[in-house]
């Protein structure tokens, strides 16, 4: 039971520290929905979704009002589309109009994203999925709530540098067809390697061919928590510092219990897990890097940057463990850079560089996420970071993700502005030296020896 002391702590929290839940996310499938007939198809695929969805946003809405707790996204993943759109879809163009639909209901249900126009194919493409990743630019470009997300790898199958290879292409297509708005379309898509089922956030949440046919994820957050908790023990050694961060974390993972739990019980929607990541906001103190520079490093990116990241990465994780017994999707702490004022902060400083923001992702969740590079940048070098990420996740076996946002029409020194929780970010400079001969070469990198397990 939480008692009286436990909900005074945490009224505290939301009203000074920026704790919130940062999304309910429905996951539906949409295997049910599968005709070799384009327009069956969308109907189908329209009718669940509104069916399934329909009063998620108000249940969310009601759970926020009732226990005063601010719940700020409430989203949908569906499975993945290269997959249900396979039997219909002959070309881009086909699967452009699922885009479509997947809008329309995502509009007509309120949801500010909908998750799952995506591609698993981290060990080769069937022509489905090709098409589907092809269609991507065209998709994004002319839809607002739809988020993309392809897996080119895994620790078991390798890295499929084919399909890399082509995201550096479509990257950049991206960019140019949502040019107007700063590139925007580049933030509602992401590249994995070893993508998990289950992640409630966007733009890579989609919903796992081995999840139920409906269910709840949760994904908490609380930087700013975390940030306070741990200005009371400056100087205190390392042990109270990692007791400090346990504690904090399990009683923001509590929160995220409380309301994946209620909102299960009001939608008569299976509870999956509970995502425990740190994912900051561009508010003031409500930074993954400013828990960094509490634990004592001047800026992100300062020597002794990826050490405080993977201590505070691993007691975060240690603290939401004994909260909840279903803890999954990323979980951790995330870096983007758009969407951090400290990360941004660490940049204009000159203590951030892509490479370092690279090392980083080896010991925390996900990887390169909203980093506003050169519009000029070729695909090929766009392609050769995708594969240094991939490789990251494949060898250590854990989830990386590229979010990369070539920003056509500027360049280092400028800013992109995309708004809302994305915030806004410096153009980072990407490396000049060409990778054209190694990403141009076919096949796949084979899987690392430690991932023969079975």
């Amino acid at each position: 039971m939480i008692n009286k002391t436990e909900v005074l702590e945490t009224n505290k929290m939301i009203e000074q520290y920026n704790l919130d839940v940062r999304t309910i996310t429905m996951g539906i499938s949409l295997l049910d929905c599968v005709s070799d007939n384009l327009e069956e198809l969308n109907k189908n695929i329209y009718s669940k979704i509104t069916k399934y969805a329909d009063k998620l946003v108000e249940t969310g809405d009601d759970i926020a009002k009732d226990f005063g707790i601010p719940i700020v996204n409430k989203r949908i993943s569906v499975t993945p589309i290269a997959l249900i759109g396979a039997s219909a879809c002959e070309t881009p163009e086909d699967f452009v109009t699922i885009a479509k639909t997947l809008d329309k209901a995502a509009n007509e249900v309120g949801v500010n994203f909908i998750g799952g126009y995506s591609a698993l194919v981290n060990k080769g493409m069937t022509p489905a999925e090709e098409n589907l990743i092809k269609s991507i630019p065209q998709a994004l470009s002319q839809t607002e709530r739809v988020c993309s997300s392809v897996n080119v790898g895994s620790t078991k199958t390798g890295i499929d540098m084919d399909a890399v290879r082509l995201m550096g292409e479509v990257i950049k297509e991206t960019a140019e067809l949502t040019k107007e708005n700063d590139s925007i379309g580049c933030a509602k898509l992401v590249v994995f390697c070893n993508a998990p089922d289950d992640n409630p956030f966007m733009a890579g949440a989609f919903h796992g061919v081995t999840e139920a046919d409906a269910i709840i994820n949760v994904g908490v957050s609380g930087p700013g928590v975390v940030r306070h908790a741990i200005k009371k023990c400056r100087g205190e050694n390392f042990e109270v510092l990692c007791d400090t961060i346990k504690k904090t974390s399990f009683k923001v993972t509590r929160v995220g219990g409380l309301v994946a739990e209620e909102a299960s019980k009001r939608l008569d929607v299976p509870f999956g897990i509970i995502d425990l990541s740190l994912a900051p906001t561009p508010a003031v103190g409500d930074s993954v890097a400013d828990i960094l520079r509490e634990i004592g490093v001047e800026y992100a990116g300062a020597p002794g940057t990826t050490a405080a990241l993977a201590l505070l990465n691993d007691q975060v994780k240690k603290g939401g463990v004994m909260a909840s017994s279903y803890i999954g999707g990323l979980s951790g702490a995330f870096i983007p850079v758009s969407e951090d004022q400290g990360m941004i902060d660490a940049v204009d400083a000159k203590a951030l560089s892509i490479e370092k923001l690279e090392a980083m992702t080896c010991v925390c969740s996900v990887g390169l996420d909203m980093i506003a590079i050169p519009g000029d940048t070729k695909p090929t070098t766009i392609s050769g970071i995708i594969a240094d990420e991939a490789a990251i996740g494949m060898v250590n076996q854990k989830t990386t993700a590229v979010r990369l946002i070539p920003v056509i029409g500027k360049s280092v020194g400028d800013t992109a502005e995309f708004g809302g929780l994305l915030g806004h970010a410096p153009i980072m400079p990407v490396n000049q030296f060409a990778c054209d001969d190694f990403v141009n070469r076919e096949g796949r990198i084979p899987a690392p020896i430690h991932s023969f397990k079975n």
